[in-house]
């Protein structure tokens, strides 16, 4: 075998007819992807240009859009060339890499919605303190951790994988996840125990952070006066609404590959195109328009204020 994996390819087989549509289906694809570059990059390159937004709390959402940015780049390409192809085919290295890549970022994003909640706690709960705590070193160290712990977690379980004999060659997805485990001649314990230790890490304990703090966050809120619950409001809504949404897509994926439940054609593939599609237009629609000072700058940009 050359370890080539025969996609079946949800979003073409059985819902549409790619012979009489697939440009059609190209363009709709390439439009969502600029879409997706254009949206994140913009409130990126805000953050980045305007030092009133050079926040933790501000870094941390330039940080989580430029996870939307390499997701989709990773993605969208072998997607477009999947569309014009006759026939879907991909390297077991080039799978583990988008793998490698979803799974990083999927766990990244996490841990930075959890430096997100802790800067929200500080700001609110302990205001004195806040300049102290969320100085520039703590923020960059923060950052750090929250991108190099997931990379350093998948990318065992990648090496791991990599020396599995195959057994299996047709993936039914639209692009590489953890039923990739599926193609394995024999299910291992090592890679299971190992898969389950790195979602308590990067996705369960993340979670329960961020619900203790924005618990506290609304404690604090309720016996303050009104000023405190609207900045607590203003700000946390936007991220708890974020992390709802990401973990609802993210449980489906544990799902999928943990247990064995056979979801309709139907359901994987809404939820692959929220993955790729939904969830990194969110967050940008989200962040630009419900955070007061990236709204801002967002319509001073494109409704400028003439002078007469």
């Amino acid at each position: 075998m050359d370890n080539k994996l025969n996609i079946t390819y949800i979003i073409l087989d059985g819902y549409v007819e790619v012979r009489k549509y697939r440009f059609l289906y190209f363009v709709i694809m390439f439009t969502a992807y600029i879409l997706i570059i254009c949206s994140n990059s913009t409130i990126v390159c805000l953050i980045v240009i305007h030092k009133n937004l050079h926040e933790p709390m501000y870094i941390f959402i330039a940080a989580l859009l430029t996870n939307s940015v390499l997701f989709s780049t990773a993605i969208y390409p072998k997607l477009f060339i999947d569309v014009l192809s006759e026939k879907q085919i991909v390297s077991y290295s080039a799978c583990l890499f988008q793998w490698f890549i979803y799974y990083s970022l999927g766990g990244s994003e996490f841990l930075l919605l959890a430096a997100m909640s802790y800067d929200r706690y500080v700001s609110i709960c302990k205001p004195l303190q806040y300049p102290m705590i969320m100085r520039k070193t703590n923020t960059s160290i923060l950052l750090v951790l929250a991108w190099a712990v997931p990379v350093c977690q998948v990318a065992v379980s990648v090496v791991l994988s990599a020396n599995m004999k195959l057994c299996h060659f047709t993936f039914k997805g639209i692009f590489c996840n953890s039923l990739i485990y599926k193609l394995h001649c024999v299910s291992s314990g090592l890679l299971n125990i190992y898969g389950l230790v790195g979602f308590v890490i990067i996705l369960l304990l993340p979670v329960l952070f961020i619900l203790f703090t924005y618990t506290r966050i609304l404690i604090i809120s309720y016996r303050s006066c009104r000023a405190v619950r609207r900045k607590a409001a203003q700000t946390c809504l936007p991220h708890l609404v974020v992390l709802f949404n990401f973990s609802c897509l993210s449980a489906y994926n544990v799902l999928l590959s943990r247990l064995e439940i056979d979801f309709p054609k139907t359901v994987h593939l809404v939820m692959a195109l929220q993955a790729i599609s939904y969830h990194p237009l969110f967050n940008p629609i989200i962040y630009g328009l419900k955070m007061k000072d990236i709204y801002k700058h967002l319509k001073g940009m494109f409704c400028p204020v003439r002078m007469v």
